[in-house]
């Protein structure tokens, strides 16, 4: 059996490097560490942190415990070569081919091994050049990203929506809540260019439009971000629109600029000023934890305004006429029919952006 034995080995050697390159070992001393503290009955005296506990524990059980279990099941298997019999070659063939196929599955969350990836998301989105199209077009991709939210099992709420005045939203935010929500949608950031034929002008002309995606991290723990006071203006205004008579007469609306990267956040869906200014310092942090990333900088201190991905070149166009098609950019993956990656079903753009990644 010498060379399943050889097969065996490489798969335990690239489940190694895996094990190491997504710090298994502090992942399990953390998971331990937050289990214990939820076992104790004081832990509930505070039910919203416990409840954040409680996610950040199902999150760290979705990347541990698979690895942990491949682990042990390619230990079993090794013992069993060890005994090198003969009339055991059958089985252990049929084991080491279901291993690396497992390996195979698990090796996609090497791509969601970044340091927010198995965290939940805060998805923008942004209506750009194109009028009432674009604005049209920006809620045709959030009806796209809350159609696949469901289907992948994660719950969304919207934080904040601003409507066009025709048609379509003018930008939204929507937190999408759920383990690796962030790591699986971190490849929608970008532009996304729509061309079709406009159903709002008399002519029915060609029309290209864009709109900006943005996916941020969930920042559960206000200490990851910390913000100085001095480097925020917050306004306080009328809120506008639909929204009950309460918040079309307070002053509940809350615009937070972060004065050094010029990052702004404007929230009135809550009546209460104190929760839309909550969750407009929740949007700043997860924007700024994003530039962090994007500019490998060692500290919120160290961020650069105006450096970071925004309105460049698509990412992703999708052609409605004269032919029909979703193309991205990036990784040339390509789909044909484009009502059905509308509705949602974008699982092959998210693992051809992973396998694209992905380094062995």
């Amino acid at each position: 059996m010498s060379s399943l034995s050889e097969r065996l080995n490489n798969l335990i050697s690239s489940v190694d490097k895996a094990w190491e390159s997504l710090d298994i070992d502090e992942l399990q001393t953390k998971l331990e560490k937050l289990t214990n503290e939820l076992s104790r009955p004081e832990a509930w005296n505070n039910p919203s942190l416990a409840q954040e506990k409680s996610k950040k524990v199902s999150q760290l059980q979705s990347v541990v415990e698979p690895w942990v279990i491949l682990r042990g099941q390619l230990a079993d298997c090794h013992e069993l070569i060890e005994l090198d019999d003969d009339d055991l070659k059958d089985e252990v063939e049929n084991q080491v081919a279901s291993l690396e196929n497992a390996y195979q599955k698990l090796k996609r969350s090497l791509a969601m091994s970044g340091k927010y990836d198995s965290g939940s998301a805060v998805l923008r989105l942004s209506a750009g050049v194109g009028g009432t199209d674009a604005q049209d077009w920006t809620e045709m991709l959030e009806r796209m990203y809350l159609r696949w939210a469901d289907k992948s099992a994660f719950k969304t709420s919207i934080l904040s929506r601003s409507a066009g005045e025709e048609a379509g939203i003018k930008s939204v935010t929507i937190l999408v809540d759920g383990a690796f929500a962030y790591g699986l949608l971190k490849g929608e950031n970008g532009v996304h260019r729509l061309v079709r034929l406009s159903p709002f002008n008399s002519d029915n002309l060609r029309q290209t439009s864009f709109a900006l995606v943005e996916v941020l991290p969930e920042i559960d723990e206000p200490e990851d971000v910390v913000l100085d006071e001095k480097d925020l203006k917050i306004d306080v205004y009328r809120a506008g629109g639909k929204g009950g008579q309460s918040v079309n007469t307070t002053d509940s609306a809350v615009r937070i600029t972060h004065i050094p990267t010029n990052i702004t956040v404007a929230i009135q869906n809550e009546r209460s000023q104190l929760q839309n200014k909550e969750t407009a310092l929740k949007i700043i942090r997860s924007k700024l934890a994003q530039l962090q990333l994007e500019q490998h900088a060692n500290s919120i201190k160290d961020l650069r305004a105006s450096e970071s991905a925004g309105w460049g070149a698509q990412i992703r166009n999708y052609v409605l006429h004269p032919y029909t098609i979703v193309k991205d950019t990036r990784t040339k993956h390509e789909e044909k029919d484009v009502q059905k990656v509308l509705d949602g079903d974008l699982d092959a753009f998210i693992e051809s952006y992973q396998d694209f990644y992905i380094k062995d």
